[in-house]
């Protein structure tokens, strides 16, 4: 597997991963009902720094590395992953996550942090924490679900 910044030629190829996992509501608290405009001036957005992460030329999963906020706060990392359906469990995320993490760390960042891990997303928990991620809160109902309701979010934070 190879991760590589993204191209202007792979936009199609991350909306096709992108915007199905938006429009499913599981998972980011984004609007749904997004054009792929939207979609791709999202995950796209300047502030981005944006990863593929692609097998014989076909493009598997996305992630974008970014600061989770500014001034003050500018020294902690912040990412967003999406894997392709039929990729998901062969160690796309896991392959994300860790160059996300030595790239965070090369470009200067003290830690990473997740604001918003939803609770339900069961495998992305157990993900991170094998990762190193700790649980630094719960946001208690904090995520309305289109299938279980309100459901909690996670903080998760990491220390490099």
């Amino acid at each position: 597997m190879q991760i590589r910044p993204a191209a202007d030629a792979d936009r199609s190829a991350v909306l096709a991963i992108v915007a199905p996992i938006l429009a499913a509501g599981e998972t980011y608290a984004t609007p749904r009902d997004w054009t792929d405009d939207q979609v791709l001036a999202y995950w796209f957005d300047p502030a981005y720094d944006v990863y593929v992460a692609e097998v014989d030329g076909r493009i598997l999963g996305t992630y974008y590395l970014m600061a989770n906020r500014l001034g003050g706060g500018a020294h902690i990392a912040n990412c967003g992953y999406m894997t392709a359906p039929d990729a998901q469990g062969k160690g796309v995320a896991r392959a994300m996550c860790s160059h996300s993490l030595v790239r965070a760390a090369g470009r200067g960042f003290r830690a990473m942090q997740f604001n918003h891990v939803v609770s339900s997303n069961t495998r992305a928990v157990a993900l991170w924490q094998s990762l190193g991620f700790a649980i630094v809160g719960t946001l208690p109902a904090a995520f309305k679900h289109p299938v279980h309701g309100y459901v909690d979010s996670y903080v998760m934070f990491k220390t490099f």
